[in-house]
């Protein structure tokens, strides 16, 4: 028993330790990849302390405070992921009637490069037949095996790349003035585009994908906070009807990615409906939501889902949105603070060289 005692302390200190570590703001991989697991901290973390407190008489000071702190961090681990939880409020209004013109649906999907499975792609694509098809980590051999697409979406932004951060965008609807850019590194690119709705009103979409913080991709989030920055103030000095979609390399209760909502002033639809966990699809355990869909106070909801996956190491998210004039006065759009702009500011004046 006093192993097992032993072993549950170091336990208990360590899961502490390793949701203090994100709160040191250094851009370095070991700072923010603990950043990613907060469910699964949690769910450690209780039973760390229910296993602790039932089979030992916590009595002595260090025993005392040993429990103090693992309860404490359980509760400060459910604040930060309480927002994304049914009990929390909604951000993103859902859509109280339906108007086929001002509709948007959106497929993003990392397909994972090294997968071979194209017919089961596009056997998911064809089913859900959304208006947009945002496929990443495409080579040649995915670039020919979804060509298919090019008959049903005429309108197309075609970058396969061998080093895993190729783009694949198909679209139904117009595509005015598609850019393909390199904003932070001349090897990983994203799109700007603007995209017609069938009433004619202009949405400005991004497409991104940046590297994330991790040995062997890149041992700094510095290039990633940057282009998604970059990104967030173009959308608030532009002040369109906008969204986001990919894989942003990032959770959603990070503060990157707080940082990149508040700067932009987009809303994620999660809050308030669930975590839509989209990564790793093999191991249930190891899941985060690393594929992001924001969009503008200009949007309500129709319906979000975690589609099925096929053989890649991502689950498809699709997401339906409905322009309305009258959602901007409805929903609160997030404001910036000036240390957050400051930091932002910091952050993409960084040297990522």
């Amino acid at each position: 028993m006093y192993t097992l005692k032993l072993l549950l302390e170091i336990m208990g200190g360590l899961i502490v330790l390793f949701s203090i570590i994100p709160l040191i703001r250094n851009d370095f991989w070991a700072f923010r990849v603990f950043e990613y697991p907060r469910l699964q901290k949690l769910f450690l973390n209780a039973c760390i302390l229910i296993i602790y407190a039932s089979l030992f008489q916590v009595s002595s000071t260090f025993e005392i405070v040993l429990v103090v702190l693992i309860s404490a961090n359980a509760a400060y681990l459910i604040y930060q992921i309480f927002p994304f939880t049914f009990f929390a409020k909604r951000p993103l209004l859902r859509a109280m009637h339906s108007d086929p013109n001002n509709a948007l649906s959106i497929i993003s999907s990392n397909v994972f490069q090294d997968n071979k499975n194209t017919a089961g792609a596009m056997k998911l694509l064809r089913k859900y037949d959304p208006d947009i098809i945002l496929l990443l980590e495409t080579d040649n051999f995915w670039y020919q095996g979804t060509e298919e697409l090019k008959k049903h979406y005429p309108h197309q932004v075609l970058v396969p790349l061998e080093n895993t951060y190729g783009m694949l965008l198909y679209s139904k609807l117009e595509l005015v003035n598609p850019e393909v850019r390199y904003l932070v590194d001349p090897e990983i690119p994203s799109i700007k585009a603007r995209v017609v709705l069938q009433s004619g009103t202009e949405v400005r979409l991004y497409c991104v994908h940046p590297t994330p913080p991790v040995p062997g991709e890149n041992m700094f989030s510095t290039e990633r906070d940057k282009e998604l920055l970059l990104i967030a103030k173009e959308v608030k000095a532009e002040n369109l009807p906008t969204v986001v979609v990919g894989d942003l390399n990032d959770v959603a209760w990070s503060y990157t990615t707080n940082l990149f909502t508040q700067i932009s002033g987009l809303l994620d639809p999660r809050k308030g409906r669930g975590f839509f966990n989209t990564f790793h699809a093999k191991y249930p355990f190891l899941r985060f939501p690393l594929d992001h869909v924001f969009c503008s106070v200009d949007f309500k909801l129709l319906r979000l889902l975690r589609l099925e996956n096929f053989s890649s190491d991502h689950f498809p998210i699709l997401i339906e949105l409905q322009y309305e004039v009258l959602a901007k006065v409805q929903q609160e759009e997030p404001e910036a603070d000036a240390e957050e702009i400051a930091l932002a500011n910091e952050k993409i004046k960084k040297d990522t060289n």
